[in-house]
């Protein structure tokens, strides 16, 4: 693969964002063995922290590339303050990213990297628009209702989007921006997760699965990952296996009320960073 001496990696976040942003950078840039990192930020209009983000990425020594989305383009999209507009921007991103791309490594911004994310970027995805991980929450039953619910029986799981191995050169071919807009406007304010159900009710069948202890363990199911391993899976596994620890729902550990496991483990990481930037 012609990009392996090079990362490119994909983030959409708004400027109440920027803090964490930066927490999950850092520890991208620590952990990663490739240091040859474009960072990539899908954003509506240029974001005001502009400047704080082109300095920090110029202090780690990354390439740093806006992508400003036009303002009327997901202006039917259902919202909330839950699911802003920016949770569409992925699902058209091969759209507004540069062509000569092959690939790109979405990211939620309330994620930590804790091990090298190489083996992910250079995995074979075949023809496949995505490579994604269901989590363990997902499975059995619920599982069943989710495809239930989007009829995409043919995937092979009910996939989270926030880490999301993207093949653009698949994507550019297969994704229709019409069908996307067509289905939202049909499903409505139905949706739960508004992005994640639209990408795995139209193109679940498309998306290669990853395990989640390794590529997006969810902070909140650390019991459930527990003894789905027998024991094995515990902090210490964690720390020297997990490449991504993805703090998922309404509890964020930057919070100063978040009591989960793992929030000493974010803390350690919130202040590298700011110490980091501190000091150059």
């Amino acid at each position: 693969m012609k990009e392996t001496e090079n990362i490119n990696l994909l983030f959409a976040i708004n400027d109440q964002f920027v803090d964490q942003f930066k927490v999950t950078l850092y520890s991208l840039y620590e952990n990663s063995s490739c240091k040859n990192l474009t960072i990539y930020i899908l954003q509506k209009g240029l974001l005001n922290r502009h400047e704080e983000i082109v300095n920090f990425c110029q202090q780690l020594g990354l390439a740093y590339e806006p992508v400003v989305i036009s303002k009327d383009d997901f202006k039917d999209a259902p919202v909330s303050d839950r699911y802003p507009e920016t949770i569409y921007y992925r699902l058209l991103a091969q759209e507004y990213l540069p062509q000569h791309l092959s690939r790109i490594l979405y990211l939620d911004a309330d994620i930590l990297c804790l091990n090298d994310l190489v083996s992910l970027y250079q995995m074979d995805m075949d023809d496949n628009l995505y490579a994604a991980a269901s989590h363990v929450s997902d499975k059995g039953i619920t599982d069943i209702v989710n495809k239930l619910r989007l009829n995409n029986f043919e995937a092979e799981s009910y996939f989270n989007t926030g880490v999301l191995l993207m093949n653009l050169e698949e994507c550019r071919q297969q994704i229709n921006r019409q069908l996307i807009m067509d289905y939202i406007a049909k499903k409505g304010r139905t949706l739960l997760l508004p992005d994640q159900d639209v990408l795995n009710a139209l193109y679940g069948s498309k998306t290669s699965q990853i395990p989640d202890e390794i590529y997006n363990y969810d902070a909140r199911y650390n019991v459930i990952y527990f003894t789905r391993s027998l024991g094995e899976w515990d902090l210490d596994w964690v720390i020297q296996n997990t490449v991504f620890l993805h703090f998922c729902g309404k509890d964020k550990p930057w919070k100063k009320d978040y009591k989960g496991r793992y929030a000493a483990l974010y803390k350690h990481y919130q202040h590298k960073t700011e110490l980091f930037a501190s000091k150059n």
